[in-house]
Parts: C-alpha cells; structure tokens; sequence
C-alpha cells in the first residue's frame, strides 16, 4: 500500500480549516451552560412513573424508550458507575456516538444542556437535568481483563454484560457502541493523562436523559476501570423512566449549538 506524504503546506492549510471551524462553533456555542441540577431530586409525580429499575451492583438491565421520555438515573444508595448504551428502535445499525458527541460540541464534559448523538448525525438524548457533570464519554467500561488486574477473577464486568444484554435484544457483540460511564468522574489533565476527580460527586447525584427517538437502551452497573477503589463494591442504581412531555418552545439542548439545531434538523427529516 503506498502511503501519502502530505507536505506542510497541505498540514498548515488543514489546520487553519480546522482552526476556523473550531472558532466558529465555539462562537455559537452559549457563553455559559446552565448550573447544575440542585439536589436533592424533586419527586416525581406518581401518575408519571411508567417503570423504576434498580439495578443491583455488578448487573446489567435493557429496555424500550420512546420519544420524550425521560430516564432519571439516581445514585439512590450511594456511589455507582453506571453505563449506557443505546441503538435506535427503528434501525438498530443506528448507535450511539460518543466520539461525534464530544467532537461537534468541542467538549469531552457532558452535563445538563449537552445532547448525545448517534452515528447517523441524530441527537439521541437530550440531557435536561444533571447534578454533578461528571461523566465519562472517552475511557468506557471495564473489561474482564481491567477487573482482574484489580480485583482477581470473578467479578461481573462492563464489557461482559453489554454483550450480554445485546444478545438478549438479538444483537451481536459488533453492534455494541462506545458506551457512556455516568457518576464517573473522569478529567483530563495539563499532561494529558486521566484523572480520577471524586470531588466532583455529591451524594444522591442524578441525571435525566430525554430521549429524542424511540430507542433500545442498555445499563451496565460496574466499577469504572479507573475508579482506584481496590475493593469491588458497586451499589445498587435506580433507573425511572418517566412519561413523555413535548419539550418547550426554545427548549435549551436543542437550541445551544450549531451541531445540536443541524442534529435536530435530522431528526425531523427522519421522521417525515
């Protein structure tokens, strides 16, 4: 195979493009998101719960979501890292993407205002209320060989469990994306390594996650591979999901980026 040598001229001139790109988005993007979500959570109107999960430490949970409803994931009973992934329930080859979320939001934080995107340049979820903003979108979930090194053998993984669950709604192990770690509190540093912030958590944090399509969602609950906790130990994590509302006129998510207005414009197009 013969390689292409781009000549420095070729890189200066990618790299202004970039750079123009860059600027532009940041210039649309809000000056400030919103603050986090005050805690403790509200209540939820009862005649609003269409079904509450918790989902033990170490296991795994998938289910249906329609457009507008909301997931609220709650640490309910103390510190837990809890994955997702997700596919749209029309056509499933259409998965979440973590890499175009962050890239078109010139951000690897994702909180309250944020949007996540799926591989085809739609907004999945909208992400409406969130306490804490520590979640992470770039390490993913453990594997059987991250819980091994940290704990010895025997103990239930992310990676497992998402093929697990994919299997369950007739996937295979290739369809299962990069997976989004809530409640993990991971930064980059000045030096480019990862670090683990716990400052960032609060007790009973949560976040909800307005789904912009019909969807299959799946939840693992396990440590995250860089939590430096020795002892494996994750608690129990409470998924809600709550009945549709149509988002208000205006509605922030939709609104605080190019990316995210152009996402929604997809979305619109797909449903006609």
């Amino acid at each position: 195979m013969t390689r292409v040598r781009r000549s420095p001229q070729d890189i200066a001139a990618n790299r202004a493009r970039y750079e123009e790109h860059q600027k532009k988005g940041l210039e649309y993007a809000p000056k400030a998101l919103p603050g986090t979500s005050p805690l403790p959570a509200p209540e939820i109107a009862p005649d609003k719960i269409i079904h509450r999960e918790v989902i033990p430490g170490g296991w795994y949970w998938s289910t249906h979501i329609n457009k507008h409803e909301v997931f609220r994931v709650s640490l309910d009973s103390g510190f837990s890292t809890l994955s997702l992934i997700a596919w749209s329930a029309a056509e499933t080859s259409e998965r979440l993407n973590l890499p175009d979320t962050m890239k078109v939001q010139w951000t690897t934080v994702l909180g309250k205002g944020r949007v996540i995107f799926s591989d085809m340049g739609r907004v999945m979820f909208s992400v409406t209320e969130d306490s804490s903003g520590a979640h992470d979108g770039v390490v993913g979930g453990s594997t059987s060989g991250s819980n091994a090194a940290k704990y010895g053998e025997g103990t239930r993984n992310t990676r497992d469990n998402l093929i697990l669950l994919a299997t369950k709604a007739g996937l295979d192990k290739r369809d299962i994306p990069p997976a989004l770690a809530l409640f993990a509190p991971v930064r980059v540093d000045r030096n480019g390594a990862f670090a683990w912030k716990p400052e960032l958590l609060h007790e009973g944090d949560y976040i909800e996650l307005r789904a912009e399509m019909d969807m299959i969602v799946g939840f693992s609950n396990c440590p995250h591979a860089l939590n430096p906790d020795k002892v494996y130990r994750p608690n129990p994590v409470t998924v809600t999901r709550i009945a549709a509302t149509e988002p208000r006129s205006g509605d922030f998510c939709r609104t605080a980026t190019a990316e995210a207005v152009r996402g929604f414009e997809n979305n619109a197009r797909a449903a006609v």
